[in-house]
């Protein structure tokens, strides 16, 4: 059987083999492809990172399924859906999961944001195992508003995962009783930030919101603070990932409160496996990174209990197994496809605060999965009766 794992801004997972239900593994071998952006904006927080996360999985599952080896391919998709789709982040996601449900294989998703993987575009072989725009925006916007922070400016990337967060980011802040005075869109990739935070500083809005990730975000946060946007207004990042702040550094990103999945200073086993990854890769690992890795022992232990890796067999054994690790603890594989677990407010340390390399975060509390979700009701999921 070919595997797939397509990391966007994350991790996509496709299985690509032949699906026959008597087979216990199709062609003789579990092949878990990395399909991501290898050397763009989005590597550091996916790329090469997620492919040690992988191989970690693999060696720690023992390297064979049912008597079957597992190996571990990568490529880059360069942020493009025709490349992704022959097989950009959310849009390869989606294409990928409309293409595996076609053939009958399994899709699952690591750090993708649009709601509609999950939602109106979900697949009965499909699952996201990180987060959504719902899960980064909801709670992060309802408790800003409640400060007081109540009117906003929204400078988000141009494409389906930046839409999703401005939409879902909107919804709650005007659920809260606040107000959005505007936004601006820009490409992907951008380096120059200059017109868009002068439409945000000129818009008077307390809020800044960037709804974009990565290189595009470390970019926009770093020049806001070059133009004294910070002295008046509060920058607020939809995502962050450690990598985002290691490559700003704690002066630059410093009090920037968010959402996240994942942190490896959070406890015992976070830190345990991330010192593992450590010493592989040089770096902490992502939410995308941890992420990848407990994707791939639970579909490995799923095709294990199940006898084969038909998809649909396959997909059973993951919605009824909880998943229990380092990443998440007790989660659980909806009808829609949504992973559901905890996820965690977290704030950026001060340059004083921080006591030895990599420790940026403060968690300043957890969010319950049912909570942090969008309810299953509310997705638009063909599949799930109303």
């Amino acid at each position: 059987m070919r595997f797939i794992s397509v990391l966007t801004a994350a991790c996509l997972s496709m299985a690509l083999g032949a699906s026959v239900a008597h087979a216990q593994i199709s062609d003789d071998v579990v092949r878990i492809g990395v399909l991501n952006d290898q050397s763009g904006l989005y590597a550091d927080l996916g790329g090469p990172g997620s492919v040690v996360a992988a191989r970690m999985a693999v060696e720690d599952a023992g390297g064979t399924v049912l008597g079957k080896p597992v190996e571990i391919v990568f490529a880059d998709h360069q942020n493009k859906s025709d490349i992704g789709a022959a097989f950009d982040n959310s849009a390869v996601a989606l294409a990928v999961e409309q293409l595996a449900a076609e053939r009958n294989r399994i899709a699952i998703a690591g750090a993708v944001g649009s709601t509609a993987f999950t939602g109106k575009a979900c697949t009965p072989t499909e699952a996201s195992w990180i987060y959504d725009s719902y899960a980064l925006t909801t709670s992060l916007a309802k408790s800003i508003v409640a400060e007081g922070r109540d009117t906003w400016f929204f400078i988000t990337v141009d494409y389906a995962f930046g839409h999703s967060l401005e939409a879902d980011a909107t919804s709650a802040v005007l659920a809260a009783g606040g107000k959005v005075l505007g936004s601006v869109r820009h490409p992907l990739n951008t380096a120059d930030f200059s017109s868009y935070l002068l439409q945000a500083q000129a818009s008077g809005a307390k809020v800044v919101a960037f709804a974009n990730g990565g290189g595009d975000m470390i970019n926009a946060t770093k020049q806001a603070n070059e133009f004294g946007l910070t002295k008046n207004q509060t920058m607020v990042s939809l995502l962050v990932f450690i990598s985002d702040v290691h490559s700003m550094e704690l002066q630059a990103a410093q009090g920037l409160k968010f959402v996240t999945a994942f942190y490896w200073d959070r406890n015992e086993e976070t830190r345990a496996w991330s010192k593992r990854f450590f010493e592989r890769h040089g770096r902490m690992p992502t939410m995308a990174q941890a992420s990848a890795y407990s994707a791939i022992r639970h579909y490995l232990g799923a095709i294990a209990a199940a006898g084969t890796d038909e998809a649909k067999a396959v997909m059973a054994k993951m919605r009824e197994t909880p998943v229990d690790d380092f990443y998440v603890k007790n989660g659980r594989l909806r009808q829609d496809g949504r992973l559901v677990h905890d996820m965690y407010f977290a704030q950026v340390k001060k340059p004083s605060e921080s006591t030895k390399p990599w420790d940026y975060y403060r968690i300043l509390g957890a969010i319950p999965g049912d909570q942090a979700f969008r309810p299953l009701a509310d997705g638009g999921c063909p599949l799930v009766a109303h």
